[in-house]
């Protein structure tokens, strides 16, 4: 890194002190930037970088409920609104007791570049709350999030602001959220958020899109060298809404798919994970993942508090949360013949991780290009609103396709274009920037 890139990146770590997970984001950025900052000035005098590094509006809330016992409870909300150059702020909301500001800020930053790389007309932000759905009654649930509403309507729209869900946040949550937003508003404004249900302004194929997406974007990164999925073994993380639904795609492409995990331990099932079985435990009873072995029965191993990443893979879909497969696991992986890496999740991969799966010549899809098929089928949903329409499965299924084939061919093409043939990281870091960093020109300094 430059000492230009060095100076700015100094400066956004003592200006957001302690927000370990931002730090990150941002430095894996700027180590792509050099060439880009050398061959166009005008983002240096226009101080580009700086003002991508500043979210537009930080948006924090205190949210009190009432538990089932008549106890007042306290959490805190949050909303980045990160970058609108674009279009109006897009990303989803997180509920989970891990979440504070450097989290959500890191989650910004990644889906300002991430939208970018859609094609589509859309901003960055993020949000969420340290609330924590898990072990919580529906009642409970709707309280919380009627109340999180109750304060965050006031800053979104279709026009500004679009939140859609994330970890913690599904079709549940969403339903609540939506319910609330159009009492306050008496407006129904489908258009507000995305990932509703299909019967009232959902779209079709937004539940399985982020998975299906990152299984998308590493068949594109295999076929570059003459292979595929069918046939290969692969180890997926997690067990939520982007890991069963990779799952199930990767399936379908011929690959058989052993392990997936939850925050209690792995499962390993050599015939190919069930699912059916999965989603029903997961989704439908919200049950733990050693569920899943005691009811599959003979020949599936469940590992307790294990790592997945044992496991042998030549493709992995990490696909749970931030930094979950650390160099350790990377060296292992490597060693046993690892392939490709598409990550589900956001920014799964440690910066060592990634480091060494690159300079092992391994097939890295990052998540901002990997895991963007989630919003760029939110913006899909946008536009079925708009138009008040609803496209079919196979309409929009075939539209995410094409998606995530020209991220992928823009992340190959820039990387090609800035001397970095083959490195999906640097060019999804410039794609992005240059497409942002234009409109931001163009707009002047606001």
């Amino acid at each position: 890194m430059d000492r230009h890139l060095e100076n700015i990146r100094e400066d956004v770590f003592r200006r957001n002190q302690g927000e370990a997970e931002f730090h990150q984001a941002v430095t894996e950025v700027f180590e792509s930037l050099e060439p880009v900052v050398s061959r166009h000035p005008e983002y240096a005098e226009a101080a580009i970088l700086q003002r991508m590094c500043e979210p537009e509006r930080q948006i924090i809330f205190r949210v009190p409920w009432v538990d089932d016992s008549g106890r007042v409870q306290i959490n805190r909300g949050f909303r980045v609104e990160f970058n609108s150059a674009l279009g109006p702020y897009k990303g989803g909301l997180r509920f989970h007791p891990s979440v504070y500001l450097g989290i959500v800020k890191f989650l910004g930053f990644e889906q300002v570049f991430k939208n970018a790389l859609t094609g589509m007309p859309i901003g960055g932000g993020k949000g969420g709350s340290d609330f924590d759905p898990r072990g919580k009654s529906n009642g409970e649930v709707m309280r919380f999030c009627q109340s999180f509403m109750t304060e965050l309507y006031r800053h979104i729209g279709e026009h500004t602001d679009v939140p859609a869900g994330d970890i913690g946040v599904g079709a549940r949550e969403i339903g609540y959220l939506f319910g609330q937003y159009k009492r306050i508003t008496n407006r129904y404004e489908s258009g507000v958020l995305t990932g509703k249900g299909t019967g009232w302004g959902g779209s079709l194929v937004r539940p399985e899109a982020t998975g299906f997406g990152a299984v998308l974007f590493a068949q594109e990164m295999l076929r570059t060298r003459g292979a595929g999925l069918d046939g290969q073994r692969v180890v997926v993380s997690g067990s939520g809404n982007v890991a069963i639904n990779a799952i199930a795609k990767a399936q379908s492409l011929g690959a058989t798919v052993v392990a997936a995990s939850d925050s209690s331990g792995y499962v390993v099932d050599e015939s190919g994970i069930d699912v059916g079985l999965l989603r029903t435990i997961k989704e439908t009873e919200r049950g733990r993942i050693s569920e899943y072995a005691e009811r599959r029965g003979r020949g599936v191993a469940y590992v307790a508090g294990g790592n997945v990443w044992d496991v042998d893979a030549t493709v992995a879909l990490p696909s749970a949360t931030q930094n979950e497969l650390d160099a350790k696991s990377a060296g292992r992986l490597v060693e046993r013949g690892v392939v490709a890496v598409a990550e589900g999740a956001n920014m799964p991969c440690t910066a060592e991780a990634t480091a060494i799966f690159q300079e092992a010549g391994v097939l890295f899809g990052p998540g901002k290009a990997a895991n963007a098929g989630g919003v760029a089928t939110s913006a899909l949903e946008m536009q079925q609103n708009a138009s008040r329409d609803s496209w079919s499965f196979e309409h929009t299924e075939r539209r995410l396709g094409e998606i995530m084939v020209g991220i992928h061919d823009t992340c190959a093409r820039t990387a090609e274009e800035y001397g970095q043939p083959g490195n999906y990281v640097a060019g999804a870091n410039i794609a992005g920037f240059v497409k942002v960093a234009d409109a931001m020109l163009a707009l002047g300094v606001i």
